[in-house]
């Protein structure tokens, strides 16, 4: 029985919630999610994408602060000792491997990612990008294959005189990597939660100031766009697009991802709540603090300008092709047009650094907490092995990012086991511990009730709109994906990439199995503690 004496505690409330909205607000709200809206019809995606955010976001929100709060009460700050209290039965351990597997692979790529945005971020500052375009640029060329041709080399996709190698990838990756482990080191309190408390706040003020300097840019000669187009293309909506499958899918799928669900990290996050703590107005808060980042400035940055500066169609031509190119390539072109553009540049993928920071320390919490609780590590220890798991791993992330290990690692662990743990955890926390338990759990120190009409939605609504989304992406993409059919970072698979792809695939398989172990090992001590005791 883990020891419960020694387990942290979050130093005010306005702390945790700062924290846990920190995770949630991540790159997903300024980079993925401009890019699926407009790949999806703008404002077609937003119908169901508030649909999804009130029938799955909101209930799995208090279902994971639920889940998580009641493990805490029992030692369990990770999925499978919470799973294990939720049903009684040998195998329920097993399934919270989900909740290790899931952030801690998600974790080593996505600190890849984040330091791309610190290196733009420095590149921004000392006008490395107008020295690119300067010794580049040649007639007719055009800047936005320019600055594509720039972030991948760097990220090693393709060879490129201006970049020798990944030396400069791999100094930036460094000081990410030290970074996260500096303020997991720290703690909770001392760490995650000091961290956010200043980190959030400036994410904000960044983004504020980015929104006003766009809407207040003048008119782009040569362009027919405005920013008051990109934003009407985002919220107005073609309702012919509404019986597109993938415009639901990918709603749905954008929800889990902004609102850091099925990561197992609001888990551990919430674990080290008090018994009495309000988790319905806390859960709640910070899922409305996130749909503010999202909605609110996400959808008011990115594909405004660059509609503004290249025209609707360009932009969504810009969009369809992938997160990165709206938000690193298309926003250096713009910066280098715009007064003070190397300031505005720099706050901006700044903002993205921040964003990305706090989720990924989240995503290491719950390997952290798992080796505390189970096995009685020191806090140093834990993340110790934390950190150097996730330096191993990283190296194969970006050796073998041009042949599409990283986007392999994406589609399983970012997208498809996402929505796999929610359905799993629905059905645990609802069905299998009853709801009646599972909604006193949830409403249990709250100020004020959660309306009655959610035990409805979460009994009913919420398991069977997860389970038909996970029969539908098994059938739409999962699939195609797994016998090689088509690529997780879309078009067809190159079969020069088969080996990666499936090294990647056993990279996963082998952290399931391990996992699965440690669990095993676990239980094992447990039981021996309760035989002496």
């Amino acid at each position: 029985m883990p020891n419960l004496s020694t387990r942290e505690s979050w130093g005010t409330r306005l702390g945790l919630i700062f924290a846990v909205a920190g995770n949630a607000i991540g790159l997903g709200n300024f980079l993925r999610f401009p890019v699926q809206a407009a790949e999806n019809g703008g404002g077609s995606f937003m119908i169901p994408y508030v649909i999804a955010f009130i029938l799955i976001g909101i209930p799995l929100m208090w279902m994971e602060w639920g889940i998580g709060r009641l493990g805490g009460k029992h030692g369990h700050g990770s999925t499978p000792g919470m799973f294990s209290r939720l049903w009684n039965h040998p195998v329920a351990k097993y399934l919270g491997v989900l909740g290790l597997i899931i952030p801690f692979v998600v974790l080593i790529y996505y600190v890849f990612i984040e330091s791309w945005t610190f290196a733009y971020s420095v590149f921004s500052l000392t006008g490395t990008f107008q020295e690119y375009m300067t010794q580049h640029k040649t007639e007719g060329s055009s800047e936005l294959l320019l600055m594509k041709n720039f972030l991948q080399g760097y990220t090693g996709v393709e060879n490129q005189a201006f970049f020798a190698g990944t030396t400069l990838a791999w100094s930036f990756l460094s000081v990410t990597l030290v970074a996260n482990a500096w303020i997991l080191y720290k703690g909770l309190s001392g760490g995650i939660e000091w961290f956010s408390k200043w980190a959030l706040p400036m994410l904000f003020v960044f983004a504020i100031i980015l929104v006003i300097r766009i809407f207040t840019l003048d008119a782009i000669p040569g362009s027919n766009g405005t920013v008051w187009q990109g934003l009407g293309y985002i919220w107005n909506p073609d309702l012919s697009r509404l019986g597109d499958v993938d415009v639901w899918l990918a709603a749905a799928g954008q929800i889990f991802f902004t609102l850091s669900l099925g990561m197992g990290s609001i888990h551990a996050y919430a674990s080290y709540l008090k018994p009495k703590d309000d988790i319905a107005l806390s859960g709640l808060a910070t899922g409305i603090t996130n749909e503010f980042a999202e909605i609110i400035l996400g959808s008011c940055i990115a594909i405004p300008v660059a509609v503004l500066f290249f025209g609707l169609s360009e932009t969504i031509t810009i969009a369809q092709g992938g997160s990165f190119n709206l938000g690193f390539v298309s926003m250096s072109v713009i910066f280098n047009h715009i007064e003070y553009g190397q300031f505005f540049g720099f706050i901006w993928f700044f903002l993205l650094f921040f964003a990305g920071i706090t989720s990924s320390v989240a995503m290491g919490l719950p390997i952290i907490t798992f080796l505390k609780d189970e096995f009685q590590l020191s806090h140093k220890k834990a993340v110790s092995i934390l950190v150097g798991l996730t330096v191993a791993c990283v190296i194969p992330v970006v050796l073998y990012n041009r042949f599409g290990y990283l986007d392999e690692l994406d589609f399983w662990a970012g997208t498809f086991m996402l929505v796999l743990f929610g359905a799993v955890e629905t059905i645990l926390f609802v069905w299998v511990f009853g709801i009646d338990k599972a909604w006193a759990e949830i409403n249990q120190g709250a100020a004020m009730k959660i309306p009655k009409v959610f035990y409805f939605i979460m009994k009913y609504i919420t398991p069977t709109f997860l389970i038909v989304l996970l029969g539908a992406w098994i059938y739409n993409s999962a699939w195609d994906i797994l016998i090689y059919e088509k690529s997780a970072g879309g078009g067809s698979v190159n079969p020069e990439n088969i080996g990666v792809v499936t090294a990647a695939r056993v990279f996963i398989v082998g952290f399931i199995l391990l996992f699965a172990y440690l669990i095993y090992l676990a239980w094992k001590q447990h039981a021996k503690k309760e035989v002496k005791s």
